[in-house]
Protein backbone atom coordinates (compact mmCIF):
# COMPACT_ATOMS: atom_id res chain seq x y z
CA UNK A 1 0.00 0.00 0.00
CA UNK A 2 1.11 3.78 -1.11
CA UNK A 3 1.23 5.82 1.93
CA UNK A 4 0.76 9.70 0.83
CA UNK A 5 3.77 11.84 1.17
CA UNK A 6 3.96 15.58 0.86
CA UNK A 7 6.87 15.60 -2.12
CA UNK A 8 8.80 17.92 -0.45
CA UNK A 9 9.82 15.51 2.29
CA UNK A 10 10.48 12.95 -0.30
CA UNK A 11 13.11 15.30 -1.34
CA UNK A 12 14.19 16.37 1.88
CA UNK A 13 17.32 14.35 3.00
CA UNK A 14 17.11 12.10 6.35
CA UNK A 15 18.97 13.16 9.54
CA UNK A 16 22.88 13.16 8.96
CA UNK A 17 23.53 12.23 12.60
CA UNK A 18 20.47 9.44 12.47
CA UNK A 19 21.86 8.46 9.45
CA UNK A 20 25.63 7.83 10.19
CA UNK A 21 24.24 5.88 13.80
CA UNK A 22 22.82 3.27 11.68
CA UNK A 23 26.58 2.47 10.56
CA UNK A 24 27.04 1.42 13.78
CA UNK A 25 24.15 -1.50 13.51
CA UNK A 26 26.51 -4.65 13.48
CA UNK A 27 29.67 -3.71 14.08
CA UNK A 28 31.40 -4.84 16.85
CA UNK A 29 34.43 -2.57 18.23
CA UNK A 30 37.56 -4.48 19.96
CA UNK A 31 37.71 -3.87 23.65
CA UNK A 32 41.39 -2.63 23.00
CA UNK A 33 39.81 -0.02 20.48
CA UNK A 34 36.11 1.13 21.83
CA UNK A 35 33.97 3.27 19.76
CA UNK A 36 35.11 7.28 19.80
CA UNK A 37 31.94 8.88 18.69
CA UNK A 38 32.68 12.76 17.27
CA UNK A 39 30.02 12.32 14.91
CA UNK A 40 27.55 15.10 16.92
CA UNK A 41 27.71 18.29 19.07
CA UNK A 42 25.83 18.22 21.53
CA UNK A 43 27.19 17.68 25.37
CA UNK A 44 26.90 14.41 27.18
CA UNK A 45 27.59 15.81 30.59
CA UNK A 46 24.31 16.38 32.63
CA UNK A 47 23.89 20.31 34.11
CA UNK A 48 25.54 21.27 37.35
CA UNK A 49 24.37 20.30 40.57
CA UNK A 50 22.95 23.85 41.35
CA UNK A 51 21.26 23.63 37.97
CA UNK A 52 19.58 20.50 38.89
CA UNK A 53 18.79 21.42 42.31
CA UNK A 54 16.89 24.51 40.38
CA UNK A 55 14.69 22.37 38.56
CA UNK A 56 13.76 20.42 41.27
CA UNK A 57 12.51 22.88 43.30
CA UNK A 58 10.96 24.33 40.37
CA UNK A 59 9.71 20.84 39.40
CA UNK A 60 8.62 20.04 43.80
CA UNK A 61 7.27 23.60 44.26
CA UNK A 62 6.35 26.57 41.58
CA UNK A 63 2.85 24.71 40.40
CA UNK A 64 3.12 27.68 37.18
CA UNK A 65 5.89 25.55 36.03
CA UNK A 66 3.54 22.36 35.10
CA UNK A 67 1.06 24.73 33.08
CA UNK A 68 1.23 26.76 29.54
CA UNK A 69 2.69 29.37 29.79
CA UNK A 70 3.60 32.89 27.38
CA UNK A 71 3.66 31.95 23.76
CA UNK A 72 6.54 34.17 23.20
CA UNK A 73 8.31 32.84 26.75
CA UNK A 74 8.50 33.47 30.54
CA UNK A 75 8.86 37.33 31.14
CA UNK A 76 11.80 36.85 33.27
CA UNK A 77 14.05 35.16 31.28
CA UNK A 78 13.76 37.28 28.03
CA UNK A 79 14.23 40.27 30.01
CA UNK A 80 17.40 39.12 31.28
CA UNK A 81 18.42 38.19 27.84
CA UNK A 82 17.72 41.51 27.07
CA UNK A 83 19.83 42.40 29.32
CA UNK A 84 22.94 40.56 29.19
CA UNK A 85 23.00 40.67 25.39
CA UNK A 86 22.70 44.44 25.37
CA UNK A 87 25.61 44.82 27.60
CA UNK A 88 27.47 42.18 25.79
CA UNK A 89 26.64 43.38 22.67
CA UNK A 90 27.05 47.15 23.41
CA UNK A 91 23.41 47.46 22.12
CA UNK A 92 20.18 48.07 22.93
CA UNK A 93 17.92 45.21 22.87
CA UNK A 94 14.29 44.72 24.59
CA UNK A 95 12.49 42.15 26.30
CA UNK A 96 9.81 42.38 23.77
CA UNK A 97 12.45 41.29 21.18
CA UNK A 98 13.09 38.51 22.70
CA UNK A 99 11.29 35.10 22.26
CA UNK A 100 12.72 31.89 23.33
CA UNK A 101 11.64 28.85 21.78
CA UNK A 102 11.90 24.73 22.34
CA UNK A 103 15.61 25.24 21.03
CA UNK A 104 17.73 26.92 18.35
CA UNK A 105 16.37 24.89 15.39
CA UNK A 106 12.68 25.84 16.20
CA UNK A 107 14.33 29.07 16.33
CA UNK A 108 15.44 28.90 12.88
CA UNK A 109 12.16 27.33 11.84
CA UNK A 110 9.73 29.88 12.92
CA UNK A 111 11.38 32.43 11.85
CA UNK A 112 11.89 31.24 8.39
CA UNK A 113 8.50 30.20 8.09
CA UNK A 114 7.31 34.28 8.85
CA UNK A 115 9.90 35.22 6.14
CA UNK A 116 10.11 32.71 3.12
CA UNK A 117 7.35 29.91 1.49
CA UNK A 118 7.50 27.85 -1.39
CA UNK A 119 9.61 29.00 -4.52
CA UNK A 120 11.45 32.20 -2.35
CA UNK A 121 15.02 31.83 -1.94
CA UNK A 122 17.39 31.76 0.86
CA UNK A 123 20.81 31.73 0.92
CA UNK A 124 23.06 29.21 2.66
CA UNK A 125 27.38 29.66 2.98
CA UNK A 126 28.68 25.74 2.35
CA UNK A 127 29.21 23.66 3.83
CA UNK A 128 25.47 24.64 5.83
CA UNK A 129 24.40 23.15 8.89
CA UNK A 130 22.15 20.75 7.72
CA UNK A 131 18.85 21.23 9.78
CA UNK A 132 18.63 24.54 8.50
CA UNK A 133 19.00 22.98 4.67
CA UNK A 134 16.33 20.42 6.11
CA UNK A 135 13.82 22.75 6.79
CA UNK A 136 14.30 24.90 3.67
CA UNK A 137 14.08 21.40 1.68
CA UNK A 138 10.51 20.39 3.87
CA UNK A 139 9.34 24.16 3.11
CA UNK A 140 9.59 24.35 -0.31
CA UNK A 141 12.25 26.58 0.15
CA UNK A 142 15.28 26.96 -2.70
CA UNK A 143 18.45 27.11 -0.77
CA UNK A 144 20.94 28.86 -2.71
CA UNK A 145 24.74 27.50 -2.20
CA UNK A 146 27.21 30.43 -1.10
CA UNK A 147 30.73 29.05 -1.76
CA UNK A 148 32.78 29.66 1.29
CA UNK A 149 35.89 28.62 -0.72
CA UNK A 150 39.32 27.96 0.63
CA UNK A 151 39.24 30.22 4.09
CA UNK A 152 35.36 28.59 4.94
CA UNK A 153 34.32 32.77 5.23
CA UNK A 154 31.35 33.85 3.62
CA UNK A 155 32.02 37.00 1.20
CA UNK A 156 29.28 39.30 0.84
CA UNK A 157 30.40 40.57 -2.59
CA UNK A 158 29.77 36.65 -4.00
CA UNK A 159 26.46 36.81 -2.14
CA UNK A 160 25.53 39.73 -3.81
CA UNK A 161 25.75 37.76 -7.28
CA UNK A 162 23.33 35.89 -5.96
CA UNK A 163 20.72 37.74 -4.73
CA UNK A 164 17.25 37.58 -7.13
CA UNK A 165 13.46 38.77 -6.76
CA UNK A 166 13.33 35.69 -4.74
CA UNK A 167 15.38 36.12 -2.34
CA UNK A 168 13.96 36.50 1.31
CA UNK A 169 17.11 35.73 3.39
CA UNK A 170 20.97 35.15 4.13
CA UNK A 171 21.87 33.19 6.55
CA UNK A 172 25.19 32.72 8.68
CA UNK A 173 26.65 30.85 11.59
CA UNK A 174 29.05 31.95 13.76
CA UNK A 175 31.12 30.59 15.20
CA UNK A 176 30.19 28.03 12.54
CA UNK A 177 28.87 24.85 12.43
CA UNK A 178 30.09 22.66 10.60
CA UNK A 179 33.08 24.72 9.61
CA UNK A 180 34.19 25.64 12.94
CA UNK A 181 35.49 29.20 11.92
CA UNK A 182 34.47 32.39 13.74
CA UNK A 183 33.49 35.49 11.08
CA UNK A 184 35.07 38.92 11.09
CA UNK A 185 32.96 41.81 12.44
CA UNK A 186 33.51 43.29 9.51
CA UNK A 187 31.61 40.13 7.24
CA UNK A 188 29.03 40.18 9.61
CA UNK A 189 28.69 44.07 9.09
CA UNK A 190 28.91 44.07 5.16
CA UNK A 191 26.48 41.31 4.78
CA UNK A 192 24.01 43.27 7.39
CA UNK A 193 24.97 46.36 4.86
CA UNK A 194 24.10 43.94 2.20
CA UNK A 195 20.68 42.63 3.08
CA UNK A 196 19.64 46.10 3.85
CA UNK A 197 20.43 47.33 0.80
CA UNK A 198 18.06 44.56 -0.72
CA UNK A 199 15.57 44.98 1.47
CA UNK A 200 16.45 41.55 2.85
CA UNK A 201 16.75 39.52 6.94
CA UNK A 202 20.12 38.86 7.61
CA UNK A 203 19.73 35.75 10.35
CA UNK A 204 22.83 35.49 12.42
CA UNK A 205 22.97 31.71 14.66
CA UNK A 206 25.07 32.47 17.40
CA UNK A 207 24.89 28.63 18.87
CA UNK A 208 28.01 28.62 19.94
CA UNK A 209 29.06 32.71 20.78
CA UNK A 210 29.85 31.20 24.61
CA UNK A 211 33.15 29.52 23.20
CA UNK A 212 34.50 31.76 20.53
CA UNK A 213 38.15 32.26 20.70
CA UNK A 214 38.65 35.79 20.34
CA UNK A 215 36.19 37.20 22.56
CA UNK A 216 35.21 36.68 26.49
CA UNK A 217 31.90 38.45 27.52
CA UNK A 218 33.12 38.32 30.92
CA UNK A 219 36.23 39.96 30.19
CA UNK A 220 34.04 42.77 27.63
CA UNK A 221 34.78 41.35 24.37
CA UNK A 222 31.87 40.95 21.82
CA UNK A 223 32.31 39.16 18.32
CA UNK A 224 30.37 41.73 16.10
CA UNK A 225 28.96 44.89 16.55
CA UNK A 226 25.24 44.61 15.19
CA UNK A 227 23.65 45.46 17.91
CA UNK A 228 25.07 49.18 18.48
CA UNK A 229 23.76 49.92 14.97
CA UNK A 230 20.12 51.53 16.25
CA UNK A 231 18.87 50.41 13.01
CA UNK A 232 19.47 46.97 13.90
CA UNK A 233 16.03 45.86 13.96
CA UNK A 234 14.97 46.43 10.55
CA UNK A 235 17.57 43.91 9.21
CA UNK A 236 18.62 41.62 11.90
CA UNK A 237 17.59 38.68 13.50
CA UNK A 238 19.94 36.55 16.25
CA UNK A 239 19.36 33.35 17.18
CA UNK A 240 20.52 31.14 19.86
CA UNK A 241 20.63 28.39 22.24
CA UNK A 242 21.35 27.21 25.81
CA UNK A 243 21.55 23.15 25.12
CA UNK A 244 25.70 24.19 24.57
CA UNK A 245 26.24 26.93 27.58
CA UNK A 246 24.28 24.96 30.19
CA UNK A 247 24.02 21.49 28.90
CA UNK A 248 20.34 21.63 28.25
CA UNK A 249 20.03 19.43 25.17
CA UNK A 250 16.88 17.61 26.81
CA UNK A 251 14.71 20.56 27.89
CA UNK A 252 15.50 22.38 24.46
CA UNK A 253 15.11 26.07 25.33
CA UNK A 254 16.76 28.55 22.81
CA UNK A 255 15.76 32.22 21.96
CA UNK A 256 15.33 34.59 18.44
CA UNK A 257 16.14 38.12 19.19
CA UNK A 258 14.65 40.42 16.43
CA UNK A 259 11.95 43.26 16.21
CA UNK A 260 8.69 43.43 17.76
CA UNK A 261 7.50 43.19 14.43
CA UNK A 262 9.01 39.95 13.17
CA UNK A 263 8.17 38.58 16.80
CA UNK A 264 4.20 39.09 16.50
CA UNK A 265 4.66 36.92 13.50
CA UNK A 266 6.73 34.62 14.90
CA UNK A 267 4.07 33.91 17.87
CA UNK A 268 1.66 32.95 15.37
CA UNK A 269 4.09 29.56 14.37
CA UNK A 270 4.53 29.51 18.13
CA UNK A 271 1.31 29.17 19.16
CA UNK A 272 0.30 26.56 16.48
CA UNK A 273 3.53 24.37 17.03
CA UNK A 274 4.19 23.90 20.67
CA UNK A 275 1.85 26.29 22.83
CA UNK A 276 4.46 28.03 24.67
CA UNK A 277 8.51 27.01 25.53
CA UNK A 278 9.07 24.30 28.32
CA UNK A 279 8.49 25.48 31.16
CA UNK A 280 11.00 24.26 33.53
CA UNK A 281 13.72 24.61 30.42
CA UNK A 282 13.33 27.91 30.55
CA UNK A 283 13.51 27.96 34.29
CA UNK A 284 16.75 26.72 34.29
CA UNK A 285 18.25 28.46 31.56
CA UNK A 286 17.50 31.81 33.55
CA UNK A 287 19.03 30.16 36.55
CA UNK A 288 21.71 29.46 34.42
CA UNK A 289 22.49 32.96 33.18
CA UNK A 290 22.06 33.96 37.01
CA UNK A 291 24.57 31.69 38.30
CA UNK A 292 26.50 30.18 35.82
CA UNK A 293 28.64 32.68 34.21
CA UNK A 294 31.82 32.11 35.92
CA UNK A 295 31.44 28.24 35.71
CA UNK A 296 30.82 28.82 31.67
CA UNK A 297 33.67 30.74 31.01
CA UNK A 298 35.80 27.51 33.08
CA UNK A 299 33.83 25.43 29.98
CA UNK A 300 35.22 27.75 27.59
CA UNK A 301 38.36 27.24 28.57
CA UNK A 302 38.31 23.52 28.21
CA UNK A 303 36.78 23.77 24.70
CA UNK A 304 39.62 26.14 23.88
CA UNK A 305 42.27 23.60 24.98
CA UNK A 306 40.61 20.76 22.67
CA UNK A 307 40.67 22.99 19.81
CA UNK A 308 44.49 23.71 20.62
CA UNK A 309 44.74 19.84 20.47
CA UNK A 310 43.08 19.34 17.26
CA UNK A 311 44.93 22.27 15.64
CA UNK A 312 48.28 21.05 16.69
CA UNK A 313 47.28 17.14 15.68
CA UNK A 314 46.33 18.40 12.50
CA UNK A 315 49.70 19.74 12.07
CA UNK A 316 51.59 16.95 12.73
CA UNK A 317 49.16 14.42 10.78
CA UNK A 318 50.42 13.96 7.20
CA UNK A 319 48.35 14.85 3.94
CA UNK A 320 45.64 15.99 5.72
CA UNK A 321 44.19 19.71 6.27
CA UNK A 322 42.74 21.48 8.26
CA UNK A 323 39.89 24.10 6.85
CA UNK A 324 38.80 25.28 10.07
CA UNK A 325 38.74 25.01 13.62
CA UNK A 326 36.57 26.84 16.61
CA UNK A 327 33.75 25.89 19.35
CA UNK A 328 32.74 22.67 18.81
CA UNK A 329 34.02 21.71 15.61
CA UNK A 330 37.50 20.62 13.38
CA UNK A 331 36.26 20.72 9.48
CA UNK A 332 39.50 18.84 7.21
CA UNK A 333 40.06 17.56 3.98
CA UNK A 334 41.44 13.77 3.70
CA UNK A 335 43.52 12.48 1.60
CA UNK A 336 42.27 9.82 0.33
CA UNK A 337 41.31 8.67 -3.13
CA UNK A 338 37.42 8.20 -2.08
CA UNK A 339 34.53 10.71 -1.15
CA UNK A 340 34.44 10.98 2.50
CA UNK A 341 31.12 9.53 3.25
CA UNK A 342 32.44 5.92 1.93
CA UNK A 343 35.51 7.35 3.87
CA UNK A 344 33.46 7.68 7.12
CA UNK A 345 32.10 4.30 6.94
CA UNK A 346 35.20 2.44 6.39
CA UNK A 347 36.80 4.81 9.34
CA UNK A 348 33.80 3.41 11.64
CA UNK A 349 35.00 -0.44 10.84
CA UNK A 350 38.50 0.05 10.91
CA UNK A 351 39.56 2.97 13.24
CA UNK A 352 36.46 2.89 15.83
CA UNK A 353 35.96 6.23 14.56
CA UNK A 354 32.41 7.58 13.94
CA UNK A 355 32.78 11.15 12.16
CA UNK A 356 30.26 12.62 9.74
CA UNK A 357 31.26 13.45 5.97
CA UNK A 358 31.38 16.32 4.11
CA UNK A 359 28.67 15.14 1.67
CA UNK A 360 25.89 16.04 4.71
CA UNK A 361 26.90 19.64 4.46
CA UNK A 362 26.98 20.25 0.88
CA UNK A 363 25.38 20.54 -2.27
CA UNK A 364 24.32 17.09 -3.72
CA UNK A 365 27.65 15.80 -6.03
CA UNK A 366 29.56 18.22 -4.56
CA UNK A 367 33.62 17.71 -5.06
CA UNK A 368 34.42 19.71 -2.39
CA UNK A 369 31.80 17.48 0.15
CA UNK A 370 33.47 14.53 -0.97
CA UNK A 371 37.13 15.67 0.44
CA UNK A 372 35.50 17.15 4.14
CA UNK A 373 34.86 15.48 7.14
CA UNK A 374 33.37 17.34 10.32
CA UNK A 375 35.09 16.33 13.70
CA UNK A 376 33.47 17.48 16.84
CA UNK A 377 34.97 17.22 19.64
CA UNK A 378 33.29 18.88 22.58
CA UNK A 379 32.80 15.04 24.18
CA UNK A 380 36.16 14.19 23.31
CA UNK A 381 39.01 15.46 26.44
CA UNK A 382 42.35 16.51 25.45
CA UNK A 383 43.64 12.31 25.69
CA UNK A 384 40.72 11.43 23.68
CA UNK A 385 41.76 13.64 20.77
CA UNK A 386 44.92 12.18 21.10
CA UNK A 387 44.01 8.62 20.86
CA UNK A 388 41.73 9.76 17.41
CA UNK A 389 45.03 11.59 15.83
CA UNK A 390 46.17 8.07 16.86
CA UNK A 391 44.55 5.89 14.88
CA UNK A 392 44.13 8.34 11.93
CA UNK A 393 47.52 8.25 11.41
CA UNK A 394 47.78 4.37 11.51
CA UNK A 395 44.92 4.00 9.21
CA UNK A 396 45.52 3.16 5.47
CA UNK A 397 42.58 2.47 2.90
Amino acid sequence: MTHPLNPSFALTDPPPVMEARRWLEGVTHPADRPLINVSQAAPVDIPTLGLRQALADAALNNPEAHLYGPVLGLPALRAEIASQFSAAYGGKIDPTEVAITQGCNQAFCAVLATLAGAGDEVILPTPWYFNHKMWLDMTGVVAVPLDTGATLIPQAQDAAALITPRTRAIVLVTPNNPGGVEYPAETLDQFRDLARAHGLTLIVDETYRDFDSRHSFEMGGRPHDLFTDPGWADTVVQLYSFSKAYRLTGHRVGSITASHARLFQVEKFLDTVAICPNQLGQIAALWGMQNLRQWLAGERDEILSRRRAMVDGFGALKGWKLLGCGAYFAYVEHPFDMASDALCKRLVTDTSLLMLPGTMFQPAGSEAGKRQIRIAFANVDVAGIVEVFRRLAAFHP
